[in-house]
């Protein structure tokens, strides 16, 4: 159980989060955040044991908390998934749309379809299945919702070698922003968050020496982010169901891409 007080506008109980991607990194944080501000939250990812530890993690904020085992590419496990996931919570209010998978490291004109299109199934269409989902329950069941995506700063910046990742994130932002003004009038809201550098499982790959001190030499804050840091921005944005705040694309990166 968690120590801190809820109050005010970042009280959640009540509320119901769904998280993809949920089971580790940015998506665990996020899920901490809203768990702990008291909504019910159900995370969606493709590793039963991961799922499992993110639950028992959880529940000790003392709300309900589900995991189901969902890969957001194939069609019908979204379809089955959401469905799970409103016999156990009855209800959908936000959805965090934060599944994705790292493009291999590839020179552009070696960069094969097959590769191509194995990012875009998970960061682009898994995140438009979940989206669509969420949006058609939302819109159904009336009063309001959040959608949210995770973007990358590689979709504003150029990104040689990740240009199926680039691509894909970008994609995703645009989406996001046509669901913004497309559900507006049903009280939805909808958000990209564009991530810098993080500690992610997904990011491990990407450490070595050389890269550190890149990177470092452009963060004001001398720090990569981590999943915690983005546990308050989804209470913010969870809590903001029906407010004037839609269609942003929220910059998270340290000052990365101002420095």
């Amino acid at each position: 159980m968690s120590s801190q007080p809820r109050s005010g506008m970042f009280d959640l109980t009540g509320h119901v989060a769904l998280v993809t991607g949920g089971n580790s990194g940015i998506g665990l944080g996020m899920a901490h955040g809203l768990a702990e501000a008291g909504a019910d939250v159900c995370v969606w990812g493709t590793n039963s044991g991961r799922n499992a530890a993110a639950t028992d993690e959880l529940t000790k904020h003392g709300t309900r908390v589900a995991s189901v085992r969902c890969d957001v590419g194939d069609e019908d496990a979204v379809t089955a998934g959401f469905a799970e996931t409103l016999e156990r919570f009855g209800r959908v209010d936000s959805c965090f749309a934060n599944a994705g998978v790292n493009g291999r490291i590839t020179p552009f004109t070696e960069l094969s379809l097959t590769e191509f299109r194995r990012v875009m199934r998970v960061n682009l269409e898994g995140a438009f299945l979940t989206l669509r989902a969420a949006a058609a329950h939302m819109v159904e069941r009336g009063g309001g919702g959040v959608l949210v995506g995770t973007s990358s700063l590689s979709s504003v910046q150029g990104s040689p070698r990740n240009e199926a990742y680039a691509a894909s994130k970008a994609a995703l932002t645009s989406l996001l922003q046509g669901c913004a003004v497309e559900f507006a009038r049903h009280g939805i809201n909808a958000h990209s968050l564009q991530v810098g550098w993080t500690e992610t499982p997904l990011a491990d790959t990407l450490h070595n020496e050389t890269f550190e001190r890149n990177v470092m030499r452009r963060m004001p804050q001398r720090r990569w982010g981590v999943p915690s840091d983005f546990a308050r921005l989804a209470v913010y944005l969870a809590g903001g169901a029906g407010g004037f705040q839609t269609g942003d694309t929220i910059v998270v990166d340290g000052g990365y891409s101002i420095f």
